[in-house]
């Protein structure tokens, strides 16, 4: 069946908007996805106006994107997380270099205001490099988050999976049973309730118990 030029040229614009939106993913993961979406569509516009060259070459990156998601799925990852002091140089070096970022998710953390002596903190590590840090401080059997970040290449669920799920040991060996977190940031209340917090009576109040 013969399309519409009219409509294979509108496909062949989605194809190159979708490419090129690719390109601004800082996930990998994501650029990945966008780009064999783009791809499939710029090769079949390619093969529909018999364009060649354009059809196989767009055949291959979808080919190869397809490839490299088989292997980030079946990639047995690795987390760690590594307990230090709130001074820590490489922590301060870390939250420092990032500050920008972290202040879009936590506006009001400032180290220089966290009383040290219940501080409870520690690096995240996912195959061996050092993806995130997590800080909160402790009072009686409740642990108020005072940050948990990671870097965007590394901003999917597993982190959160493995602090509040798979790793929740850690946390409750400091005698903890409630996690409280306040944030107004809403892709930040997407996250927490996806790692089971539900939200306080103020609205701004996400908690969990363990």
């Amino acid at each position: 069946m013969q399309l519409n030029p009219l409509i294979l040229e509108w496909i062949g614009y989605v194809g190159s908007v979708v490419v090129a939106v690719s390109l601004t993913m800082s996930s990998i993961k994501k650029l990945r996805w966008y780009n064999l979406v783009g791809a499939s569509v710029f090769s079949f516009y390619g093969f529909s106006i018999g364009a060649l060259p354009v059809g196989f070459l767009n055949l291959f990156i979808s080919l190869a994107d397809i490839y490299y998601l088989y292997k980030m799925y079946s990639f047995q990852e690795s987390f760690k997380a590594i307990t230090v002091d709130a001074n820590n140089s490489y922590l301060l070096y870390f939250i420092d270099f990032y500050k920008a970022e972290i202040t879009k998710f936590f506006p009001d953390f400032n180290i220089s205001n966290l009383k040290m002596d219940n501080c409870f903190s520690f690096l995240l590590l996912r195959n061996a490099i050092v993806a995130g840090v997590f800080m909160g401080t402790i009072e009686n059997d409740k642990l108020a988050v005072q940050l948990d970040f990671v870097t965007a290449e590394y901003r999917d669920l597993k982190p959160g999976d493995f602090i509040f799920s798979d790793n929740i040991s850690l946390i409750k060996e400091q005698g903890i049973q409630q996690i409280k977190c306040y944030t107004e940031n809403k892709t930040h209340q997407k996250y927490l309730h996806k790692m089971g917090f539900t939200a306080g009576r103020n609205k701004s109040l996400f908690i969990k118990n363990i």
